[in-house]
């Protein structure tokens, strides 16, 4: 858990930032990321110099070589301001006309996946003072252990205040915790999420892993497999997956795959059948031209919405047995066109549905008002659908103006109590938060798959006053104020 401390740190950074000229949250996140992995490469490499003295053996990884310890970072934090910027800034002759940024590009894949996805990152600090500033303030920063690295990186992520193009916004870590915690990501697992941004279900899928199952660290195929091929992202947005993989390198998945397409495009179009589990919240509002949507994705709903697009990639990408859980627009769930009845029944009557969660419209404030919905299916290729789960979520534990105070209310543990417990859920009434509709109904239904096309509403009888008692009344209450009115007019009199 991030404490005060910590926070206080990030926010004078922050505040660094912005009154140094740096005004776009994600830029920001971008420069503090370059200066976060420049002190973990050197701070490895330290690890990995003790590690050979005490062996008296060579060095196995070497980042910077001896004429470059100048790069490093505990060389370049203790020059001044003035010097310090010239290295990030112009380039060194005795160094191979390199600066500390081009040569951390060139170091890529031997630091991690966050190196491999050095090409097109860009210094953007204007001005020594500012450099000097956070540098010294991010080398306070105690990030010893994986938690603590961890927590940085989140409350980092946690200011991006703004929605990206193409509907895109940071989905909140306790929705996903839910997700996870419903999905039970187990240790053979292959998980993917096919619009990643900054990776945070590929982070919780790790810190389930870390906090049900630490048993499993213990054997090192897993370790193999969570570190290398467990976790797949995919983004096209360049900015978005470095940060991704920084954040997934501070949560200790130092090689995840992680992929530079557009999930629905035709490049993208040989990745099929390889995921058990696929989580996701993909972009809502965006809008493609046929021609650049991958063809297989059109045959089972011919639409140019990316919201229905995405849960046929979903389809296409799992193994048969695979598992998704996917946040949508509430429009997926009842939309009339034919390629929202189309998605529906595919995902219904093909496959296996599962539950469908109702959340309310200011989850996503201060981003979005829309509302949205939790979507959970397994891919059969032949049916299976019979019961499908619903739950009404009123609260998530957050007020659902554009604030998101913390308050008392809160459905998810009772989600995910009940999620556990089927057999008792068959036995519930429409009339309360979660309950079983069969699959006939929901066909004839023509595959609506809103809640409120199920529930019952029970309305409380109110009986009201007959006229003639309220005709009384109302006499009665102008009597009374009559005699105020006389009383008060022979008071004045006196």
């Amino acid at each position: 858990m991030i404490t005060g401390e910590l926070k206080s740190q990030v926010d004078k950074i922050w505040n660094s930032f912005w009154s140094g000229g740096i005004a776009n949250p994600l830029t920001v996140i971008e420069q503090m990321t370059y200066l976060i992995f420049l002190r973990r490469l050197d701070e490895r490499q330290q690890l990995e110099e003790k590690k050979a003295q005490i062996a008296g053996i060579p060095l196995k990884k070497v980042w910077y070589a001896e004429k470059e310890q100048p790069f490093r970072w505990s060389n370049f934090k203790n020059r001044g301001p003035e010097a310090m910027f010239d290295l990030f800034t112009r380039p060194q002759p005795e160094l191979d006309n390199l600066t500390v940024f081009e040569h951390m590009k060139q170091i890529g894949s031997e630091a991690g996946i966050f190196g491999e996805y050095m090409k097109g990152a860009t210094f953007m600090i204007p001005t020594a003072r500012l450099l000097d500033q956070v540098v010294q303030m991010i080398d306070q920063i105690k990030m010893e252990d994986r938690d603590t690295k961890g927590d940085l990186y989140e409350y980092l992520l946690s200011k991006i205040s703004t929605a990206g193009t193409n509907g895109q916004f940071r989905t909140p870590r306790h929705i996903i915790k839910m997700m996870v915690a419903m999905m039970e990501p187990n240790k053979d697992d292959l998980i993917c999420d096919p619009s990643c941004g900054t990776a945070g279900f590929l982070v919780a899928c790790g810190e389930y892993f870390q906090d049900e199952h630490p048993g499993y660290f213990h054997d090192k195929e897993f370790r193999r497999h969570f570190n290398s091929d467990m976790f797949t992202g995919i983004e096209f947005d360049s900015t978005m997956l470095r940060i991704g993989a920084m954040n997934l390198q501070l949560h200790g998945i130092e090689y995840p795959q992680l992929i530079g397409k557009d999930s629905l495009s035709e490049s993208n179009a040989d990745i099929r059948s390889e995921y058990s589990l696929i989580l996701a919240n993909p972009p809502f509002k965006g809008s493609l031209d046929y021609e650049v949507v991958e063809s297989s994705l059109l045959q089972v709903c011919k639409t140019k919405k990316t919201e229905l697009l995405f849960l046929a990639l979903m389809l296409r990408m799992m193994k048969i047995g695979g598992r998704a859980a996917v946040i949508v627009p509430d429009g997926v769930l009842f939309g009339s066109s034919k390629a929202h009845k189309a998605i529906r029944r595919e995902i219904v009557e093909n496959h296996k549905l599962d539950a469908i969660i109702s959340m309310p419209s200011g989850v996503f404030k201060p981003y979005a008002g829309v509302s949205t919905a939790v979507i959970i299916f397994t891919k059969t290729g032949g049916g299976g659908t019979d019961d499908v789960w619903f739950y009404d979520m009123e609260n998530d534990g957050y007020s659902l103006d554009d604030k998101r105070s913390e308050i008392k209310e809160n459905d998810i543990p009772d989600i995910l109590s009940r999620w556990k417990n089927k057999e008792v859920e068959k036995k519930r009434a429409r009339t309360e938060k979660s309950f079983m509709v069969p699959f006939e109904e929901i066909k004839e239904n023509d595959w609506d798959l809103s809640i409120n096309r199920y529930k019952e509403i029970v309305y409380e009888e109110i009986e009201y006053d007959s006229p003639e008692v309220i005709i009384n009344e109302i006499k009665k209450i102008d009597e009374e104020r009559k005699e105020a009115l006389t009383i008060l007019e022979e008071m004045l009199k006196i």
